[in-house]
């Protein structure tokens, strides 16, 4: 996970906290969207229920994995986990706010 200022990026407002996801990276997708709720959320990821309750993961990581002809340049996804609303964009940002 990187996150969004230097040398790991991330943001976090009143309203939001966002970080980059890194899409090379060999971290799950899945993880790195728990644990920027849980960090929105000032909980360990441990008291989130559990992702699959909201998003079929394996799609997810499906939908934003590298493709043969390269990475996916536009498109998101948005829905709701732990009381947050959470949208992952292909340029690998993940933002998290609540519903």
């Amino acid at each position: 996970m990187t996150e969004t200022s230097s040398p790991s990026q991330s943001t976090a407002h009143r309203d939001h906290y966002a970080v980059q996801y890194d899409r090379l990276d060999d971290e799950p997708l899945s993880v790195t969207v728990a644990d920027a709720v849980a960090t929105y959320k000032g909980v360990e990821v441990m008291d989130l229920e559990p992702l699959h309750y909201s998003i079929n993961a394996d799609a997810l990581e499906r939908l934003f994995e590298p493709r043969t002809d390269g990475l996916r340049s536009n498109g998101s996804v948005t829905f709701e986990y732990s009381d947050c609303l959470v949208t992952v964009t292909a340029d690998g940002e993940i933002r998290v706010a609540s519903v």
